[in-house]
């Protein structure tokens, strides 16, 4: 099964939260014999949405589309920016309306899992974003998220993330399996 884990920040450095949570949802899912792939925002140039463009949209966004129409699942993580997701993130997702011709337009049919850190409390604005815009592009949300109290994520000795929240991660691993399932049948 195909799991596609879109990094929504832009933010490239090894060892950034979103790179480490990327890359340990992919690791957890290689290890239960899934298909992950990892759309990180800093490894692609998706330009700004514009619906009036006409004609051969550009390949990062065709690129974009193909990843995210060909996953059965999705984890979808983001930082807090100003009280949702990011700009970046947004934008991408914006740029689905180019699959609204479809058989299966935007993302109908897939299960999204919604992971969001904040330094404060927060972190749930994210996820709340992410959530009205997961369903406006009609796909299934895990009703079970991750908001990310940023200074509990770490082991303070090991620098690896804490057992509380490697828990909550791999719940939502079993979850969106199990999900998937359901809605497929």
């Amino acid at each position: 099964m195909n799991v596609l884990i879109f990094n929504g920040s832009i933010d490239n450095r090894p060892y950034a939260t979103s790179n480490r949570l990327a890359g340990y949802f992919k690791e957890q899912f290689s290890n239960n014999h899934f298909s992950p792939e990892i759309f990180s925002l800093s490894d692609i140039q998706i330009p700004f949405f514009d619906q009036s463009t006409t004609g051969e949209k550009p390949a990062s966004v065709q690129a974009m589309c193909e990843a995210f129409c060909k996953a059965d699942l999705h984890i979808w993580l983001t930082p807090l920016y100003h009280g949702g997701m990011t700009g970046a993130m947004k934008n991408c997702l914006d740029w689905l309306e180019v699959t609204s011709k479809l058989g299966r337009p935007y993302l109908t049919g897939k299960v999204v899992a919604l992971v969001s850190w904040a330094d404060g409390t927060q972190a749930m604005q994210g996820i709340n974003a992410m959530d009205a815009v997961a369903k406006a592009l009609r796909a299934w949300v895990l009703p079970f998220s991750v908001p990310i109290l940023k200074d509990s994520l770490y082991d303070p000795q090991t620098q690896e993330f804490t057992a509380y929240y490697k828990t909550k991660f791999d719940t939502m691993i079993q979850l969106l399996a199990t999900s998937r399932a359901q809605v497929a049948s």
